[in-house]
């Protein structure tokens, strides 16, 4: 079978069985992304996982309704073909996923928008080497920030390009991810998010400069008064030296707070 969209099929089954073994999912409801061939969807419902799988490739969908026709008539398989970005989810208590690489950070904020118990993740190492990276090191931006900031991150297993077909060019991390609640206190998790993401967009700017730069994401006045309130030293420091709390501390202020 192909692999389409850039998907590397994971074949090597004693990774699999790790990765199917690091959480018990007996009788829960798994969340599987991008299940490919079904290597990983089968090992899960080996052990008696109810699996919801989200396959965006209609080829695919084919092939895993013919292979799992079975398991899907007992209703412990749920196929459901679409984008896993934007895709209605039904409900689900863990996630255990071979991510597709491109879209990594962009479903990875969705599920931790939705919420799960744990999630068992494969990334591309150096994605993961960002998502841990913690504040003044080279590797820290939007995406250490806002994982850090509701979730741990724990790696498990590395692999190497041999495990996939095709090889990719790059070796993966899968991850232990553990939600829980932000360290500091947020006023408000939208306003949270916008000032990670402007900060980060102008991260060759002192924090003074890039929440000017980025204004028009705020309402007006916002940006002046937090400038006013928040200390001299903070903002003449770039984003990537920032702890989880000043920037808890700076979308406070613009809120308000």
């Amino acid at each position: 079978m192909r692999a389409p969209r850039g998907q590397h099929f994971l074949i090597d089954r004693r990774a699999v069985e790790k990765i199917a073994g690091f959480v018990d999912v007996s009788g829960r409801r798994v969340l599987e992304i991008g299940p490919g061939e079904g290597i990983l969807t089968r090992a899960l419902l080996e052990r008696g996982a109810e699996v919801i799988a989200v396959e965006i490739d209609p080829a695919l969908v084919e092939e895993l309704e013919v292979t799992f026709a079975d398991e899907i008539e007992r209703g412990r398989l749920d196929i459901i073909r679409g984008d896993a970005r934007k895709v209605d989810l039904p409900p689900f208590d863990i996630v255990v996923a071979n991510l597709p690489y491109s879209v990594s950070a962009k479903i990875t904020f969705r599920l931790l928008s939705i919420g799960f118990e744990t999630a068992i993740l494969m990334y591309q190492k150096e994605f993961v080497q960002r998502m841990i990276a913690p504040p003044g090191t080279s590797n820290v931006g939007r995406l250490s920030v806002m994982v850090q900031t509701y979730a741990s991150v724990k790696p498990l297993l590395e692999l190497s390009p041999s495990a996939f077909r095709p090889k990719p060019q790059v070796r993966s991390w899968v991850v232990r991810v553990m939600p829980h609640e932000p360290p500091y206190p947020i006023v408000d998790r939208e306003v949270y998010a916008d000032v990670v993401r402007v900060l980060f967009s102008n991260r060759r700017k002192t924090v003074r400069k890039g929440l000017q730069s980025g204004r028009a994401a705020f309402p007006p006045g916002t940006i002046e008064g937090a400038i006013l309130d928040l200390p001299a030293e903070l903002l003449q420091r770039r984003p990537q030296d920032l702890s989880l709390e000043e920037f808890a501390m700076i979308a406070n202020r613009l809120t308000g707070c």
